[in-house]
């Protein structure tokens, strides 16, 4: 029969001690000599066999159909001023209305007038610039560029 180790004064837990010996085994084992890396110099396909995946969004359609949906719902929301003015012509007495309706007319008036005098005075003050350019040199090289990895590494071919 053996005895369980018992702890010594001032010394570890042999137990703890047992589970700190593993722990650092395995460190050891992990931080051994190993291939971290590897570079795939096949050249990317430009299609693969994956079919496509639904992305989120709205779902893949037709331009006919993305326009008539934008047609929509246009006319959905430049509905909602039409019934609720209906439906303030038939709960507001006519004074009311006229103040309601005859307010942002006014506004835009006053608003009208301002933005001509402004218009107006910038017109008469603007000085004519004129810019002249030396010897201008138009660059036209194309550049590809291949990047790969995680830590992105990008090399510029002319």
């Amino acid at each position: 029969m053996q005895l369980p180790e018992q702890p010594v004064a001032g010394q570890p837990d042999p137990t703890i001690r047992r589970n700190a010996d593993q722990l650092m085994a395995a460190i050891d084992e992990i931080q051994a000599e190993k291939v971290t890396s590897y570079r795939d110099t096949a050249p990317l396909p430009a299609v693969g066999p994956t079919p496509p995946v639904p992305q989120p969004g709205p779902p893949p359609m037709s331009q006919w159909a993305v326009n008539a949906s934008g047609v929509i719902k246009a006319v959905s929301v430049a509905s909602l001023p039409v019934g609720g003015a209906l439906w303030i012509v038939g709960q507001v007495d006519p004074w009311a209305l006229g103040i309601i309706l005859g307010s942002p007319a006014v506004a835009a008036l006053a608003v009208a007038r301002l933005v001509a005098k402004v218009k107006d005075a910038n017109q008469a003050t603007q000085p004519v610039v004129q810019n002249y350019y030396g010897n201008v040199h138009h660059d036209e090289r194309t550049v590809t560029s291949t990047t790969r990895g995680v830590i992105a590494n990008t090399r510029n071919h002319h």
